[in-house]
């Protein structure tokens, strides 16, 4: 029997949900065998297009693709400089796609390659959001109806400010109408305009009000998103701490995470860390001194299923779960790699959730379903899901620049979004 060898690497750049999508197809010798990953950095989609293409895909023609762990290790070096969101989510849709064929070539899904399910279905949360109380309220309603057992409950999005951005999560979502903001100078330059210190007195009411509404019968998550001061976030957490959140999300920002130490010793309202980080190395210390409860990794800009599951492993010698990026911006097969590494990982904690439109599921055909608050993934040899190019087209990239990403606050201060 002949080798099997890479023979070409294709990139494909697709919005079926309005939000630029980057998908690796790495084809081999072997006739209809060929592997999809995802490389979605959705705010550079073409420096990542381009490092594949003109980097990576001559280093890997004519190598062998079960190698995995070999090519992660030396595609990861062969810069010499290393890490980064862009040259990371490149590796990444390398790194799936292979995982892919070597389960099609196995004949097996990747979760039995990654040691086998650890549970019956992977729980979800969602993301429930408004721009009153009563909006959020109902949010959170109708994700029960749904039968999703957790939520994130957010009031305008990150830190009151809604966000008029479609390219963020598809749809407008209104500014937090209960908060308020102090005035801005004259000429007020653009931006998305926000007063952290009002979200953070203010945000505190939503959680009563949830509370007093639900009682105990859904687990509440909320993220901060790096919006407020350190001093400020372990302020707004010890506030918090009565309401029994399932987690607090990004306390910090990842240039300040010497501040979970204090923030350890004032709450034990659980935190998860780590949505913005692009190395595994990242973690290490907020794992290994217990600074964190959650991985919060987003797997793409890591490097892909190789580094998540060594990951996931650092962290259950630890007591940390996982907690999966699963955001709008990333494509069904991305989504798909999630789902696999949540059914496989004995530490697993939750996983986030972003409904697909009918336009993803034809384009992305075979990707996991959800019932009653847990996805599920077919048995398909692989990740289970497939990419129909032709559909694809009709629906070209944007690639714009977001607008979301410029916080501001009152005075105009461009600060982390």
């Amino acid at each position: 029997m002949e080798s099997l060898k890479i023979t070409d690497v294709e990139v494909f750049l697709t919005a079926p949900n309005n939000i630029d999508l980057v998908v690796v197809r790495i084809k081999t010798n072997k006739e209809g065998l060929y592997g999809l990953g995802c490389a979605t950095f959705t705010q550079r989609i073409y420096a990542v297009k381009h490092a594949i293409e003109n980097y990576l895909k001559p280093f890997l023609i004519g190598k062998d693709p079960s190698n995995i762990e070999d090519i992660w290790q030396s595609a990861n070096v062969n810069a010499y400089w290393r890490n980064g969101p862009v040259m990371n989510n490149a590796l990444s849709g390398i790194d799936m796609a292979l995982w892919d064929i070597k389960g099609k070539v196995a004949d097996l899904p990747v979760y039995e390659l990654l040691g086998g399910k650890s549970r019956d279905g992977v729980a979800l949360y969602v993301h429930t959001d408004g721009g009153t109380l009563d909006e959020v309220e109902q949010s959170v309603r109708n994700a029960m109806n749904e039968g999703y057992q957790y939520v994130r409950c957010q009031m305008g999005m990150y830190g009151g400010a809604g966000t008029e951005d479609t390219g963020l999560i598809s749809m407008k979502m209104k500014k937090a109408e209960e908060m308020g903001t102090k005035r801005s100078p004259e000429n007020r330059r653009p931006g998305q305009y926000f007063d952290p210190e009002v979200y953070a007195k203010n945000i505190v009411n939503l959680f009563q009000h949830l509370r007093s509404k639900f009682g105990n019968s859904i687990e509440i998550i909320h993220d901060i998103h790096e919006r407020i001061p350190p001093i400020e976030a372990i302020r707004l957490a010890k506030k918090l701490e009565p309401f029994d959140l399932f987690y607090l999300e990004d306390p910090f920002a990842p240039e300040h995470t010497e501040w979970l130490k204090m923030l350890r010793e004032q709450v034990s309202t659980p935190i998860a860390m780590g949505e913005l980080f692009s190395h595994p190395n990242d973690w290490k210390n907020l794992i290994a001194n217990q600074q964190i409860d959650f991985i919060r990794a987003h797997v793409s800009a890591i490097g892909g299923i190789t580094p998540a599951r060594k990951l996931a492993i650092f962290g259950e010698l630890y007591g940390v779960r996982t907690a999966w990026h699963g955001p709008g911006d990333l494509s069904p097969i991305g989504t798909a790699a999630n789902i696999h590494l949540s059914f496989s990982a004995t530490n697993f904690g939750i996983q986030e959730w972003t409904p697909m439109n009918d336009a993803l599921k034809e384009v992305f055909p075979g990707g996991p379903v959800v019932k009653e608050g847990y996805a599920y993934v077919n048995d398909q040899p692989g990740l289970g899901i497939d990419f129909n190019e032709e559909e694809a087209m009709k629906y070209p990239p944007h690639g714009r620049l977001p607008e979301w990403t410029l916080a501001r606050t009152p005075d105009g201060t461009s600060v982390k979004p």
